[in-house]
């Protein structure tokens, strides 16, 4: 059976990756039932902590961000965002967008990594990805993208690979803002080094760093 959730994750804290916990969070993450793989995300101005997970089922991604994680935050003191995606529902339009999260393969190691979400109420196979695929892999620099749609809420956004912080950048200040003007959205931008969370996240079997 295919696994069936994203979480999207982000502590508001500012912290130097090298000098965060990871080693010891990596360990207790292994062990949360369901728990598939992790892409630890790094802020590249405010240091912000975070990542993108795989979860079996929904349920167990339920359980991670109303258990967990909460108590994750709790033990820095900090406030937190998660977010849970219905990973099932955005394989066609991945897949389209060579998603190492369904078998896609990177032509490099990722540099930068983008987060998304555009305050929309779409179910996905109504929304306009076909139209945008296209467009979207012309932007400079864009290695991989993973679609992602928010359960209950339907909020379409994703996760982008980009080979340096700098076309990270230029995408998520330049082209996105249009692509959600075009919608008429309302939008939620993240940019996040790459480089700095490979070991991290090798350690949780990123698909990004196989």
């Amino acid at each position: 059976m295919a696994d069936q959730a994203f979480v999207y994750t982000e502590l508001q804290i500012s912290v130097p990756f090298e000098d965060a916990p990871w080693k010891e969070i990596n360990k207790t993450l292994l062990e949360q039932p369901g728990f598939v793989n992790k892409t630890w995300l790094a802020g590249t101005t405010n240091k912000s902590l975070g990542g993108l997970y795989t979860f079996a089922t929904i349920e167990d991604a339920q359980g991670f961000v109303t258990g967990y994680f909460p108590s994750e935050a709790a033990k820095f003191g900090v406030a937190q965002t998660t977010r849970i995606f219905d990973r099932l529902a955005t394989e066609e339009a991945s897949r389209d967008m060579n998603s190492v999260h369904w078998d896609g393969r990177l032509a490099q190691k990722p540099g930068a990594f983008v987060y998304t979400e555009v305050q929309l109420h779409v179910p996905f196979d109504e929304a306009p990805w076909r139209e945008m695929n296209p467009v979207l892999k012309q932007q400079p620099g864009l290695l991989a993208k993973t679609w992602l749609s928010g359960l209950h809420t339907k909020t379409p956004g994703g996760l982008y690979a980009f080979d340096t912080i700098d076309n990270a950048r230029a995408f998520a200040t330049g082209y996105f803002p249009t692509e959600a003007r075009g919608l008429n959205a309302a939008f939620y931008t993240r940019v996040f080094d790459a480089a700095v969370v490979e070991t991290a996240s090798r350690e949780l079997r990123s698909p990004f760093f196989a």
